[in-house]
């Protein structure tokens, strides 16, 4: 596999030399593009996977957390296309919600999650151990949409984030079956000799949080979870009307600091771990960086939550044809 990546780039690189070459490019300009394309360590795109695990009423919170996520790696500048949102979304039309259609992460209610604009891409029942496996690992069924698939490569930067009921090195899914660390462990180091990314950033809100990735052992991968062993994640803001809590402190904490940031942040994962208190979030939250080969202070935040774009400027006007116009 890493073979056929290593000669279709250079194939590659082998037709950018003569574009550059017949449009009369300078040898050394054309030397430099050349090399940052052959560069594996490059990072050209972000994904984010958003898992939520849980569903029923009782478990508004656990929806509203992946949504708060949802609209923040959005607003930050990563596109739906580049989103997987796994949801069982059942909480917005329930007949218990008094205000349908809707889902609110703070009892002030000032912004709707729910909205006009969220593609769910695994739904109800879809939300199953199997499907998040085989979406991290591409080992998808040939008529899969490419909605439900993780289009990433070896340049590709992958925020993860579950959140749902948990315990010592396991994570329910809807009531019904569990993954363990292991599972997720053995998936990530697929991923890796299937050059499926370049970096994961892992984050997990739920008890015991800090044990689901004890067992990791794929390399650069950073990962932060809400509580240590034998400790709770607990919830945030218990809504009167809606007769549920609404958020989790750890998600909660996380997305007050990111309401600071945009996509030209400076800010480095280090900034956002500085904030943590465990006073505030009733948690220990962990941070595993052994399998990371980056300095928390030199890893900034929108390498894994904004848009990787690249833009080149000229000076003049590049002539298009009367017949392409």
């Amino acid at each position: 596999m890493r073979g056929i990546h290593t000669l279709l780039r250079l194939f590659a690189a082998v037709i950018v030399a003569h574009l550059l070459c017949t449009t009369g490019a300078a040898e050394p300009a054309a030397a430099g593009r050349i090399r940052k394309f052959l560069d594996p360590d490059n990072h050209t795109n972000n994904w984010a996977v958003l898992v939520c695990t849980s569903r029923f009423w009782f478990n508004y919170r656990h929806i509203a957390n992946t949504l708060s996520m949802y609209r923040t790696v959005k607003r930050m500048g990563i596109p739906d296309s580049h989103i997987i949102l796994m949801l069982a979304d059942d909480v917005a039309c329930n007949p218990r919600n008094c205000f349908p259609a809707t889902v609110f992460d703070h009892p002030q209610k000032s912004t709707d999650l729910y909205g006009d604009n969220v593609e769910v891409d695994y739904r109800g029942y879809e939300v199953t151990v199997e499907n998040f496996i085989r979406l991290l690992t591409g080992r998808v069924t040939a008529n899969t949409p490419r909605n439900k698939r993780l289009l990433t490569d070896d340049k590709s930067n992958i925020f993860i984030y579950m959140t749902g009921h948990g315990g010592e090195d396991f994570l329910k899914f809807q009531d019904s079956e569990e993954i363990n660390s292991y599972d997720i462990a053995d998936a990530m180091q697929q991923m890796w000799e299937k050059q499926r990314y370049r970096e994961i950033l892992f984050v997990i809100d739920t008890c015991q949080a800090n044990t689901m990735f004890s067992k990791f052992y794929a390399p650069n991968v950073l990962s932060i979870g809400s509580s240590a062993k034998g400790e709770n994640s607990y919830s945030h803001y218990h809504d009167r009307d809606i007769g549920v809590s609404v958020i989790d402190r750890f998600t909660y904490y996380n997305l007050k600091f990111f309401e600071s940031v945009d996509m030209s942040s400076k800010h480095t994962m280090a900034d956002l771990i500085g904030t943590y208190n465990i006073s505030l979030i009733h948690s220990t939250p962990g941070v595993r960086t052994d399998l990371f080969a980056r300095e928390l202070e030199k890893t900034y935040l929108s390498d894994f939550f904004g848009a990787v774009q690249e833009v080149e400027l000229t000076a003049e006007p590049y002539p298009i044809g009367k017949h392409l116009v």
